[in-house]
């Protein structure tokens, strides 16, 4: 297998990977859903789902020429299936929060997140594969990519409706729908206990895995991003933010990581839109010291800077200065370019 097999395989791993991913979310979506259009929009879409996993596994048993080749490939995808899985909340939160209308509405909401994902998945498989060649994997990327567009297209159009029955439940008391009265009783008692210890484990691996795939450049904001599309103002960094004026956010942007931020500049752009907080934004993004460095903590940073690497020290100072600006990390990047 060549350089270039190679890649596409390894881009098609992921998607398999999101697409499994994915079957486990829409299926408890489904149990939860009331009977009705969006319910069976979601049951189509699942066998959908299904039915792209073995398209993308049988392209990839062709081209890898064995299992040896393709399972090398697949522990690339498995942070990629479980950024899915964080994006799209996992079984055993679904089943959280508030009434059923809200929950099914929040469940929406992260179905088009992770809908988005897919389709730069295969937009980027897509432009691979067309310039390596591969007019076979080309014409399947494009073929999914346009079912995952008009899956967020029909997903869009049922948000108002959801969004009314939230109304007429939370705010007029006109209780339509619940847990109980849905097919989440079904998948109870069929899966009973079982079902529960099963989410909670992939409720954990996924989160594992979801800070896991943020040590990959870029992937952090990119996330970020997805999220910052859909947030409502509880999802954000900063408390009440909806509530403070520019000034108090602006005040409090330099603590942030690359994803909140990236998640604030997408929610402000959406809503009010103001030129100072965005302004302070753009000059706090940028590139980490390195890929996952806002997942650590001082002392881990600190541990690193141990090792003596002068350049790395200059870049955590600079970075400190700018976000953080936490007084253990940079005297340790100081005591580190003072040795070098």
């Amino acid at each position: 297998m060549n350089a270039s097999q190679q890649k596409v395989v390894q881009y098609l791993g992921e998607a398999q990977a999101g697409e499994q991913a994915m079957m486990r979310v829409l299926q408890s979506q489904v149990a939860m859903t009331p009977r009705g259009a969006y319910r069976t929009l979601l049951e189509r879409h699942l066998h959908q789902t299904r039915e792209h996993a073995t398209r993308i596994g049988e392209r990839l048993r062709e081209l890898g020429r064995g299992r040896n080749s393709i399972s090398a490939m697949m522990g690339l995808a498995e942070g990629f299936a479980d950024q899915m899985l964080a994006l799209s909340k996992t079984p055993f939160d679904l089943l959280r929060g508030s009434g059923g209308e809200e929950r099914v509405l929040k469940n929406a909401k992260d179905a088009c997140a992770a809908e988005a994902l897919e389709i730069a998945t295969y937009t980027t498989i897509e432009r691979l594969a067309g310039t390596v060649g591969d007019d076979v994997t080309g014409s399947l990327a494009a073929s999914i990519r346009g079912d995952e567009e008009r899956m967020l297209e029909r997903v869009l159009r049922e948000i108002p409706k959801l969004t009314d029955a939230v109304v007429s439940s939370e705010v007029k008391g006109e209780r339509s729908s619940d847990v109980s009265e849905t097919g989440a009783a079904d998948a109870v008692r069929e899966a009973g206990q079982t079902a529960v210890k099963q989410a909670r484990a992939t409720s954990l691996s996924a989160k594992r895995k979801a800070r896991q795939a943020r040590k990959v450049p870029g992937v952090a904001q990119a996330e970020g991003e997805v999220k910052g599309a859909l947030a409502s103002e509880r999802d954000l960094a900063i408390a009440r933010y909806d509530n403070l004026t520019a000034e108090d956010i602006s005040g409090k942007l330099g603590a942030l990581s690359q994803l909140d931020l990236a998640k604030i500049d997408t929610y402000e752009r959406r809503h009010q839109d103001r030129t100072t907080i965005i302004a302070r934004v753009d000059a706090l993004r940028g590139d980490e010291p390195w890929a996952g460095y806002d997942e650590l903590t001082a002392s881990r940073v600190q541990a690193e800077l141990a090792a003596g690497d002068d350049h790395r020290a200059q870049q955590v100072r600079s970075y400190e200065r700018s976000h953080k600006n936490r007084a253990g990390v940079l005297k340790a990047a100081e005591r580190e370019l003072a040795n070098a």
